[in-house]
């Protein structure tokens, strides 16, 4: 994400603090799911395309099997649209490197940011937006901060998975549970008027949308074994 200057608020750190993290063998699974759907299995791109754009940007390619990018580019999203989803997604980011994955994103905005809330990556040594956990690895960014110790040395494969169903949410990171939230609560919305997702009057409402990744950060920054499958 953008580095901005977000501060910690009481609220997001009594938040913080309720917010489990504990490792879990593979996960807890959802009660019902239906197949699993690649949306990049290293050979095709064929599930992308630009944000507000038919091609994918020219920066992003496939390398030794992976979705990488070596400078800024235009983000990219998937052309369906996911409401109720199990995504699971593989990421490695270069040194001080900064991105994000975007969920229920729509294009109703110049960026994805403004509408689909954003599962922060970074590398939390170097990376600018290492000030606070706000805007950490893992963190929901702006809104809800992630708990530190879960991420792999720059350079290493993460593996992240994140789980929407209804107003659900739930941020995972090599096994455990960052945090989970649940849009149009009294703490969400709460947290996000104080930050300034609250300008765009959509953001985190949808109940559907794009999977988006940035790429306008510098940096490296390579994708594996992104799948998603429908939650019912």
């Amino acid at each position: 994400m953008r580095l901005s200057r977000i501060a910690p608020t009481l609220a997001a750190i009594a938040l913080f603090a309720s917010c489990r993290s504990a490792p879990v063998s593979g996960g807890a699974q959802p009660s019902s799911a239906g197949p699993w759907r690649m949306l990049f299995d290293g050979s095709s791109l064929d599930a992308w395309r630009g944000y507000k754009g038919a091609a994918i940007p020219s920066g992003w390619h496939i390398a030794g099997n992976t979705l990488a990018k070596d400078v800024p580019v235009a983000d990219i999203v998937t052309k369906d649209e996911f409401s109720d989803f199990e995504l699971e997604i593989e990421w490695k980011i270069g040194e001080a490197g900064n991105s994000g994955i975007f969920y229920r994103g729509s294009e109703e905005y110049d960026h994805i940011y403004w509408s689909g809330p954003e599962y922060q990556l970074l590398d939390d040594i170097k990376g600018a937006d290492n000030k606070s956990r706000l805007t950490s690895a893992g963190a929901a960014y702006g809104i809800y901060p992630s708990p530190e110790g879960h991420l792999k040395a720059v350079g290493e494969w993460n593996a992240t998975r994140i789980i929407c169903k209804g107003t659900h949410v739930e941020h995972w990171l090599n096994g455990f549970k960052l945090l989970e939230y649940d849009f149009g609560s009294p703490g969400w919305t709460a947290l996000v008027k104080a930050s300034k997702f609250n300008a765009y009057s959509h953001y985190g409402l949808a109940k559907s949308g794009h999977i988006g990744l940035q790429g306008d950060h510098a940096g490296t920054l390579a994708f594996r074994n992104i799948r998603i499958r429908e939650l019912k």
